[in-house]
């Protein structure tokens, strides 16, 4: 595999090369476009592309597609909801689903759209509330005026405003969204087209995968009327052509110090690839009790399989030597400009050093922090119900800016969707999900670890997993209201064996998570400012910020790439779907697919890779052209791409989509989704007969 070397070698240094960046929309380099492609966004154009893109707040992109609120993204983004709607009688997953009317669209048990509509610079603001503090000081007051901005700007439950941190610190941008919560499923096609390939093909290419599928919002219990959304193109996208990406990418580490990474590449991603293997082996011995078992945890385990994919990819890029070495490089000509100028010295020169400090720190409390407070000893949807209503009882009582930060003020519509959401927990998942952890708990900490004896106890992870998840009532979503409304004292009197291990193990997960914030994560975030800071008195702004699952525009075109010495060509063709069906998973094309052959134009492009610079996150994102209009729907990137965590390589670094020919094609001919093409494509499409998926 061809690894990030020269591009890759100052990214978070030196302004951003090729198409490289994930750019935020209030400072989108619209010249260097022109430049290279003859096209220069204007700020209507931005604004427009902006508030048409859309986010799923539980980690996917999305878009507008339609006045009435028709949002697209990917199954495996709208895939949670579909497993949660479906039941042994109704598997959506397997069969699909499409909402003949209205009416029979399905409402998403905890779906929640975003769209920006506002970005406001509040630096300023937060500098000076934190000027001359540090330590726990910094800390507290960061969070405080963090959260004081945010529910300033929160006026209503229809709004959510979140602070994000830009640079590591340098900069903080106050995001201003439009939420809707009500959320319905309006179409989705069967797994076996969405994760064509399956795991063999995840992150790679050529690929014959229809990874979409609609949504609509609703307020008032009507479609949400949307003036900015995105039309669709006559053709798709053209070899060659220039495309954007607007979407949420998750989370970059581009920026991070060689500590930060050498502590990544030798700590973290090492365990994690570990844990998600054993997991993955958990899920698979579930998964052999029967077919409703497989049914319930499928969700789970391509979650799994996804995650571990992504992290081996990562880890590869960090374990290149001659990769590494470019990081050191640039690390270290930035700290020979600080050393050079006195001034600068004085401000900076540190700052590195106190970050290889505080990730020293974190290497002794890693285990910790992991299994007491951060879900990896209790991993249970049941547990992670009682330790919100327990600390909801606590916090919520407190003034706002002394909270925890996910129980503030704004947070709370979020919050509370969440913990009265009526998605469907399965108890037999939850006893194998919990016996695991609890497992790996004492596994780690150590059978003589106190918070080991004070959870376990006498008994074994199953006997304990197994007599917790029968005995709570916490799966009815009337007790969960009940305990919520009536505070502190609902909570202390409850019998809920649940609630009653949250109360027992909340000191010490507040304890370890006290220790971190602020002896750990405040050192951190106070010198990771002063590296950025740095980077901009020495190269000036001219630089994207690395993702934080906040909105992103990047730019680039469609383009095929060389593969060790092989030439993949750009597209690929529907008809490639049925040279590859074999008949058996994961390369069994649907039935829907089978009997629709004929009707089908097997020349239309299927899939597409473009060089636009995306991550984790982008899954679901709209591709459109200069003319704002949808060519595509982003839903992978190529195992190439996974090193873009850490950097850029336009040579190899693709964006897999899927062309937005071959969902027309497959709405109209395979499913017969009338509905939904007349929302995308108003009085273009005559109506074709097809047996609706589900």
């Amino acid at each position: 595999m061809k690894r990030l070397v020269v591009v890759a070698a100052l990214v978070g240094a030196l302004p951003a090369l090729a198409d490289e960046g994930m750019w935020t929309y209030n400072n989108f380099p619209s010249a260097k476009v022109k430049a290279k492609y003859g096209f220069e966004p204007s700020q209507q154009w931005l604004d427009n592309v902006r508030l048409s893109s859309a986010r799923l707040a539980g980690g996917c992109s999305a878009s507008f597609v339609s006045p009435n609120g028709l949002v697209m993204t990917n199954h495996h983004c709208a895939r949670g909801c579909i497993e949660q709607l479906s039941t042994a009688e109704k598997d959506y997953i397997a069969n699909g689903f499409s909402a003949k009317t209205e009416a029979d669209e399905l409402k998403c048990p905890a779906m929640e759209i975003n769209q920006l509509s506002e970005i406001v610079d509040v630096t300023d603001q937060l500098n000076k509330a934190t000027q001359g503090l540090s330590g726990k000081q910094y800390s507290d007051t960061l969070k405080a005026e963090m959260s004081k901005i945010e529910k300033d700007c929160a006026t209503s439950d229809q709004v959510r405003c979140d602070v994000v941190t830009l640079y590591q610190g340098g900069k903080y941008n106050l995001y201003k969204y439009r939420r809707f919560q009500d959320v319905r499923l309006v179409f989705a096609p069967e797994h076996a087209i969405a994760f064509f390939g399956g795991d063999p093909d995840n992150f790679e290419f050529p690929r014959y995968d229809l990874d979409v599928s609609f949504v609509r919002v609703y307020q008032d219990d009507k479609p949400a009327q949307i003036a900015n959304y995105f039309k669709w193109s006559k053709g798709g996208a053209k070899d060659g052509e220039l495309t954007f990406v607007s979407g949420h990418p998750g989370r970059t580490s581009r920026g991070l110090t060689v500590a930060e990474l050498e502590y990544q590449r030798d700590v973290v991603m090492p365990k994690t690839l570990v844990t998600l293997a054993e997991i993955r082996g958990m899920i698979t011995e579930f998964q052999k009790r029967g077919p409703e078992q497989q049914r319930i945890s499928n969700n789970m385990k391509f979650g799994v399989e996804n995650g571990l994919k992504a992290i081996k990819g990562r880890h590869e890029a960090l374990v290149d030597k001659k990769f590494f070495a470019t990081k050191v490089a640039a690390e270290q000509e930035l700290r020979q400009k600080v050393e050079a100028n006195p001034e600068l010295k004085k401000k900076y020169g540190a700052a590195w050093d106190e970050i290889a400090k505080a990730q020293e720190q974190l290497k002794l409390i890693r285990k910790e922090l992991n299994y007491i407070e951060q879900g990896q000893g209790l991993s249970s949807s049941l547990f992670n119900i009682a330790q919100r209503l327990v600390r909801a009882a606590d916090e919520l009582p407190k003034e706002n800016g002394q909270r925890l930060r996910e129980y503030t003020d704004a947070g709370l519509p979020a919050f509370k969707a969440q913990l009265f959401s009526t998605a469907p927990i399965y108890p037999e998942l939850e006893i194998a999900r919990l016996e695991f952890s609890l497992t790996k708990l004492r596994e780690e900490l150590g059978p003589d670890h106190p918070f080991v004896k004070k959870v376990l106890g006498k008994e074994s992870p199953l006997g304990l997993a197994t007599r917790l998840v029968n005995g709570t009532q916490l799966r009815d979503v009337a007790v969960r209201e009940k305990l919520f409304e009536g505070g502190k004292k609902a909570i202390t009197s409850s019998k809920d064996p649940m609630i009653q291990l949250a109360i027992l193990v909340d000191p010490d997960g507040r304890a370890i998570r006290k220790n971190y914030e602020e002896n750990i994560e405040s050192v951190i975030r106070k010198n990771s400012e002063l590296v950025a800071k740095a980077k901009f008195e020495a190269y000036g702004t001219n630089v994207y910020p690395d993702a934080t699952f906040s909105l992103r525009l990047s730019y680039g075109s469609v383009q095929g790439y060389t593969d060790n010495g092989k030439k993949v060509t750009p597209f690929t063709q529907m008809a490639g779907a049925y040279e590859r069906n074999t008949g058996e998973d994961p390369f069994a094309l649907p039935k829907s697919w089978i009997d629709s052959k004929s009707k089908l134009k097997l020349s239309t492009p299927m899939n597409f890779v473009t060089t636009n610079d995306i991550i984790g996150g982008n899954s679901g994102s709209p591709m459109i052209n200069k003319d704002a209009e949808i060519v595509g729907l982003v839903f992978d990137g190529n195992i190439q791409s996974l090193g873009g965590d850490f950097g850029f390589d336009e040579s190899v670094n693709r964006t897999v989509a899927v062309h937005s020919d071959a969902i027309i094609e497959a709405l109209a001919k395979i499913y017969g989704a009338n509905r939904v093409l007349e929302e995308l494509r108003p009085g273009k499409q005559p109506p074709v007969k097809a047996k609706p998926a589900g």
